[in-house]
């Protein structure tokens, strides 16, 4: 049975203006994964979220749940797959994708983090459009938000 990935990169535009603790600090849908087709490789889905991950990365942010925080449009899109459909929810920042390791290998060595969901990749476009929101709104204040049916 195959894996799908649903999600959304959101930005939080207020927080570098008026701080993350702000009331007007609330984070914003920005695009759904769906058109910046990413794919469901099974590598991508491995080394990024720990989702089937028979190749023996470490993952950069598995089983994270939805943040409490998530914009409406995020809470009533995953809302609409129902519980049933979903599984594997996680969420990282655009900070945490900066600071990670892209060299870092499978557990065999054979292939890195950048061959697999670097920006040459499926994931390239996401990667894309997190990096300009952040150039905007500051790595920290853009995420990108994931579950698995």
């Amino acid at each position: 049975m195959a894996t799908e990935i649903e999600g959304m990169i959101e930005c939080r535009p207020g927080a570098l203006l008026w701080g993350p603790d702000d009331e007007d600090s609330v984070w914003h849908a920005a695009i759904g994964l769906w058109l910046l087709n990413t794919g469901n490789a099974y590598d991508v889905l491995a080394c990024l979220f720990g989702i089937r991950n028979t190749y023996g990365f470490q993952p950069l942010a598995a089983d994270r749940g939805i943040p409490v925080d998530a914009s409406e449009a995020l809470a009533g899109d995953h809302a609409s797959w129902g519980l049933i459909n979903v599984h594997g929810r996680t969420w990282i920042t655009r900070a945490e994708l900066l600071a990670a390791d892209w060299q870092e290998t499978d557990v065999c060595g054979q292939r890195s983090r950048a061959q697999v969901a670097g920006d040459a990749s499926h994931w390239g476009p996401a990667w894309s459009v997190m990096r300009t929101l952040s150039e905007l709104h500051g790595a920290s204040n853009v995420r990108l938000i994931v579950w698995f049916s």
